[in-house]
């Protein structure tokens, strides 16, 4: 790295799985911009001074992920409306003493299913597994892209009443029905499963029972690589269509980079580098 490079990271814990350096490296090849982005791992109870001390160095922004979504969102200075509605944020820029916070995380998820999968949201049944930051800060797009139902299922029933009551007047403005229901029976045959929940960073099938899936359904996780892989099986094996959260993470990554760069760059290619790189083994 040279002083000429704007400095750009992840922050999480753990991190050393995360690919966000590798993308946005082929990024700002691909684009000409002069940036450099590492991976940080943070101590579960040091979010804040790291994220000061990476001002300090100066740092120009930042990506978050587990387990600090929620409180990248209670430090920032600014929220945009998509922060402000979810109560997390993935996306930091620092820039005159201030942190700008926005989630990406949403957008990631809906270019990925509609554009990635192929799978239109309009009209569908939606199964979102998770009531924590990372479903958080996907609800609202998802809300916005206008299924016809939305079941938010939690270990922790009253964490889903609350994240389903928070997006209550988005649901009604958006006319989906959008509920809360038990995690042992949610109901069964929806068109979309969404796996957000930290059970798949344990290599973990997803906290449901199979009738939720039919034949076809999209199963989706929003890990990748190994800690998948538990979900992406149990999917399989009950006829539906799994797909892991990496064409979430490259989308995600192309909004953060528009934030930051004010272009936005060829996610698509840079997706198809990536599961390439994966399957050679790199």
């Amino acid at each position: 790295m040279t002083t000429s490079l704007d400095l750009y990271c992840v922050m999480g814990n753990p991190i050393a799985h995360s690919r966000s350096p590798w993308i946005h490296a082929r990024f700002a090849r691909l684009t000409g911009e002069p940036l450099h982005y590492e991976r940080r791992l943070v101590p579960i109870d040091g979010f804040a001074r790291a994220l000061r001390d990476f001002a300090a160095e100066g740092g120009r922004g930042c990506n978050v992920t587990v387990p600090f979504k929620l409180e990248a969102a209670q430090l920032a200075t600014h929220r945009s409306e998509r922060v402000q509605l979810a109560g997390a944020a993935n996306t930091l820029s620092l820039r005159d003493g201030a942190i700008h916070a926005d989630n990406t995380d949403g957008l990631g998820l809906v270019a990925d299913i509609e554009q990635g999968a192929g799978v239109p949201l309009a009209g569908r049944d939606v199964l979102l597994v998770g009531a924590g930051g990372a479903a958080a800060g996907v609800l609202g797009p998802l809300l916005r892209r206008r299924p016809r139902r939305i079941a938010v299922v939690n270990r922790t029933a009253a964490r889903a009443q609350a994240l389903v009551a928070s997006h209550a007047a988005l649901a009604s403005l958006q006319k989906t029905e959008l509920l809360a229901l038990e995690i042992q029976a949610p109901g069964a045959d929806f068109d979309i499963i969404i796996n957000a929940t930290a059970s798949s960073l344990e290599g973990a099938a997803a906290p449901v029972p199979a009738s939720v899936l039919r034949p076809g359904s999209l199963a989706y996780d929003m890990m990748y690589g190994p800690a998948a892989q538990g979900f992406l099986d149990w999917a399989a094996q009950h006829g539906a269509q799994p797909r892991d959260g990496l064409g979430m993470l490259v989308e995600q990554a192309a909004e953060a980079f528009l934030i930051w760069r004010g272009l936005r760059p060829p996610s698509a290619q840079v997706l198809a580098e990536l599961r390439a790189a994966i399957a050679a083994g790199a």
